[in-house]
């Protein structure tokens, strides 16, 4: 698979800073029960990477120590690391508002048949990935029977109290090298489309804009739509959306406890180092990691410079895209 990470080097997008620590997004594992064509993390049933326990034990520490209110649990499919059930009950014990990134047919997978009630017993927030509202476009994204899965499940949580006293969110990606069209309309067309033809409910839509890295970028390389793809983004830049970025309140860790400015860089391999930096990016040749959630004690991350490329369009295009949403 060919690789966009240098392509993304050097860039003209604008400097950031990180000004708080609200949000800890935790990347438990690239396994996962589907290989979608938008995934960014190249997830599939093959990968192996699963966070172990001793490393859920420093997410933990940090929730605390730092007070932090929001834990972010995204993969893969998250659910399939054998410590999620942990993470979560520990976490909320902690008082800790905790969101699970749910490709919704990993709670009819065989072995899971309790996850639902799990995710309900404990109030988590569900943002369900749904890129379309017909069976076709969410099929060729994401694999065939993926669109059928997804509305059992769907029904399965609304039945649990979903969509009306527990949240979920759906997610929408584009199943192309184009933009989200504007969230408020589209989720409209989804709450409409879901409740008359399948009896769905659900609180709000999320429209996120594919990011020109891993599987959708080496898409893009294949196809020869990749300088197409990066000018969409930047001739579409608001500088209005780069106050509400999430890197400037979020840190993503990786299985392995590694932290990064967002889950994008996490991809990219462009860690936060231990050293503050100027904020450009340097590509090692052995992509040495950077700052550990071990090295949090003696370090801060407030007031640092984001290490941003040209990926970084891809939040800032048009409406804006970030984990929850248009901004």
């Amino acid at each position: 698979m060919r690789d966009t990470r240098e392509l993304l080097i050097p860039t003209d997008f604008p400097s950031l800073k990180r000004t708080e620590l609200s949000t800890l997004q935790v990347n438990l594992g690239y396994l996962c029960n589907l290989s979608c064509t938008h995934c960014h993390v190249n997830a599939g049933p093959k990968r192996t990477e699963l966070m172990d326990r001793p490393t859920v034990e420093l997410v933990l520490q940090l929730l605390e120590r730092e007070s932090i209110k929001c834990l972010d649990l995204t993969g893969g499919a998250p659910e399939m690391n054998p410590e999620f059930r942990y993470l979560v009950t520990q976490a909320r014990k902690l008082g800790v508002h905790v969101i699970d990134r749910c490709n919704l047919t990993i709670l009819v997978e065989p072995g899971y048949e309790d996850l639902a009630q799990f995710l309900a017993d404990h109030e988590v927030e569900i943002c369900a990935s749904l890129p379309c509202y017909t069976e076709q476009n969410v099929n060729e994204q994401r694999g065939r029977g993926v669109f059928e899965q997804s509305i059992d499940a769907l029904k399965v949580l609304n039945k649990l109290g979903y969509g009306d006293t527990l949240p979920l969110n759906l997610a929408y990606n584009p199943n192309g090298a184009f933009l989200p069209p504007p969230q408020v309309a589209l989720e409209q067309d989804y709450k409409r489309e879901l409740g008359e033809s399948h009896g769905i409910e659900f609180n709000h839509l999320m429209t996120i804009t594919n990011m020109p890295i891993s599987r959708f970028g080496a898409v893009l390389l294949s196809k020869g739509q990749y300088d197409d793809y990066i000018n969409l983004l930047k001739s579409s830049f608001k500088s209005s959306n780069l106050a509400a970025v999430m890197c400037t309140n979020l840190i993503s860790v990786d299985w392995q406890g590694y932290i990064y400015d967002c889950d994008f860089n996490q991809m990219l391999e462009f860690p936060i180092h231990k050293v503050q930096s100027l904020g450009s990016i340097t590509i090692a040749s052995d992509k040495a990691p950077g700052m550990h959630l071990s090295d949090l004690i003696d370090n801060s991350v407030l007031g640092r410079a984001i290490t941003v490329g040209d990926h970084c369009y891809g939040c800032t295009a048009g409406q804006g895209s970030s984990c929850s949403g248009a901004l």
